[in-house]
């Protein structure tokens, strides 16, 4: 049996009808950024999150980055981030002339330890960018409290977690803003790039709107030095199809999940766990195992194809070398990126496969 990492061919089966006409609609129309698609999915997906505001923008990335220049992070500011996130969070700080202070995850939920953000901040420190990374939320309850605590900026960093709910309300409502991404391989992914930002702030709001245009507030109107990343009406009418089937998609996938950590015994692996008070739409199911390299190809012997999320910390690329940290400064972020192994998950797998899976595993 051969299994993938991951497929998108079960949800685009379901939507292809609905999808064909939304892009036909986007063609006839002859209008294609900017438009009727575009102010309908952020109204749509504002509404989901249960905030006030969305603005569409090209990618996460840029998401995240339009937020920080929104909010005035600059220059000699500090942000603190996670150890273990996707780089972009680091380049999106970067790009603004700020410096990424590193904090380490929990071992058990791979999200930012609530516990070792206060002794990171400073005088310099200007946000927190918790990463509800694989699907789950972070913490808020306690970071929210911190930045209240020192007048800081939350942004969410959403980008694996789309309909993930943490005390009853929406990753996206819950900081003073939020970054997704809408990367086709996300739970809701577009079919090229696409990200957006959420928030109850309207100036927030209204300043990513004028930064991802040019800074423009009207047409050959440049009030701000901006960039151009911009929703384009194809990926927005795309990701409207797609969002009315989200919870639905969610919902398999936390099923899909449950098989496999119940069924799941081989004590060799160490497996994700689930914090109180929130669900988990599972972006990625991430397991740890010592000799990783070992059981990636014996999975792979068998069909199976895995991924690693992420073998290498942010702070050990070369392309942060510049910041000189040691290897041995963030121990559970390296231990993370030295043995995680993320597993097949994705809407439409099938429980022959789950349990192919599972019985593979188990025999290593």
């Amino acid at each position: 049996m051969n299994i993938p990492f991951t497929s998108f061919q079960y949800m685009h089966d379901e939507i292809s009808s609905e999808i064909l006409s939304a892009v036909n609609e986007v063609i006839k129309s002859n209008w294609f950024i900017k438009g009727r698609k575009s102010e309908a999915f952020e109204k749509e997906f504002a509404e989901y999150c249960g905030v006030r505001f969305c603005v569409g923008c090209g990618n996460g990335l840029d998401a995240i980055y339009l937020l920080l220049k929104a909010y005035n992070v600059k220059n000699g500011d500090e942000v603190i981030i996670p150890a273990n996130t996707f780089i972009a969070t680091a380049l999106a700080v970067t790009y603004v002339g700020a410096m990424p202070v590193f904090v380490e995850p929990t071992i058990d939920y791979y999200t930012i330890n609530v516990k070792k953000i206060e002794e990171k901040i400073t005088k310099k420190t200007k946000a927190i960018i918790p990463v509800h990374l694989y699907g789950q939320a972070a913490d808020m309850d306690e970071i929210n409290q911190l930045a209240q605590k020192y007048n800081l900026i939350v942004i969410e960093d959403a980008a694996q977690a789309h309909g993930a709910v943490y005390k009853g309300r929406k990753v996206g409502s819950i900081g003073n803003a939020a970054a997704f991404s809408f990367y086709p391989g996300k739970n809701l992914g577009a079919m090229g790039d696409a990200g957006a930002i959420t928030t109850n702030d309207e100036e927030i709001a209204r300043r990513v709107r004028v930064l991802s245009n040019y800074g423009s507030d009207y047409k050959y109107h440049h009030i701000y030095q901006g960039n151009n990343s911009r929703l384009d009406e194809i990926q927005a009418a795309i990701l409207s199809v797609k969002l009315k089937k989200l919870d639905n998609w969610n919902q398999y996938r936390q099923k899909v999940a449950e098989k496999y950590l119940n069924g799941i015994v081989n004590l060799k692996l160490n497996k994700p766990q689930i914090a109180m008070d929130r669900n988990h739409v599972w972006h990625i199911l991430a397991l740890r195992i010592k000799n990783r390299d070992d059981f990636i190809n014996y999975l792979r012997n068998s069909g199976i194809v895995t991924m690693i999320h992420y073998p290498i910390p942010i702070y050990l690329q070369e392309a942060y070398k510049n910041m000189f940290i040691d290897q041995n400064t963030y121990p559970i972020s390296k231990e993370i990126a030295d043995t995680e192994v993320s597993i097949p998950m994705y809407y439409g797998i099938k429980d022959e496969q789950i349990d192919y899976v599972i019985d593979v595993i188990n025999s290593f």
